[in-house]
């Protein structure tokens, strides 16, 4: 790991998109941005996709992250909801790709439970630890900046912990130190043709 690195974090959102940028060094965290980008104005999807899209890409120009951590939507009862979401969250996702930058996802429960030790933690909770642990004072407008923030603050901690992949699925097997790890899937397979797909 490196000993020095900044870490995007993302709350994806179809009316509101938080983001925040930290930066890790050793194990001392300070903020570096965040903010939110309002889209309630575009009442296209199309163009709010296109919007987070621009947006995401414009972060990564300026403040160059070595990784981004992004919160996974919540499954909810709202199907139309969770889908808008979902999209919001791939095109976020597909921007990092875009330049290179390697994506961490965690739950929302998996990141209010790194950052304040209980899972069922409200935003409020949320806001006051995350602005405890990276030492600041400002208060955004919108809790989705700190939600942002705490997902960067989560994946850090991960990291500290050794804990290898951008999933906290307890199901998923753990790399152990010394296996090799694979950057894509074409490498992977190359190196396991036993794992192809029967035809």
């Amino acid at each position: 790991m490196k000993s020095e690195r900044i870490i995007l974090g993302i709350d994806p959102g179809t009316m509101v998109m938080g983001y925040g940028l930290i930066l890790q060094k050793g194990r001392e965290l300070s903020m570096l941005r965040m903010g939110v980008l309002k889209l309630a104005k575009l009442d296209n999807q199309a163009l709010k996709l296109k919007r987070i899209f621009e947006r995401v890409l414009e972060i990564i120009d300026e403040y160059h992250p070595d990784e981004l951590a992004i919160e996974a939507p919540f499954f909810g009862k709202n199907v139309q909801s969770m889908l808008k979401l979902g999209r919001a969250q791939g095109v976020a996702m597909a921007a990092a790709l875009y330049r290179d930058i390697p994506i961490f996802e965690y739950s929302p429960r998996k990141i209010k439970q790194s950052i304040t030790g209980n899972g069922a933690a409200s935003k409020e909770q949320v806001a006051a630890m995350v602005q405890k642990l990276c030492n600041f004072t400002e208060h955004p407008d919108y809790l989705d900046a700190t939600d942002a923030m705490a997902a960067a603050v989560c994946h850090s901690f991960q990291n500290q912990l050794n804990v290898v992949g951008g999933t906290d699925d307890p199901k998923l097997p753990k790399i152990p130190k010394g296996k090799k790890k694979f950057n894509s899937w074409e490498v992977f397979l190359q190196q396991n043709p036993d794992k192809r797909a029967k035809s």
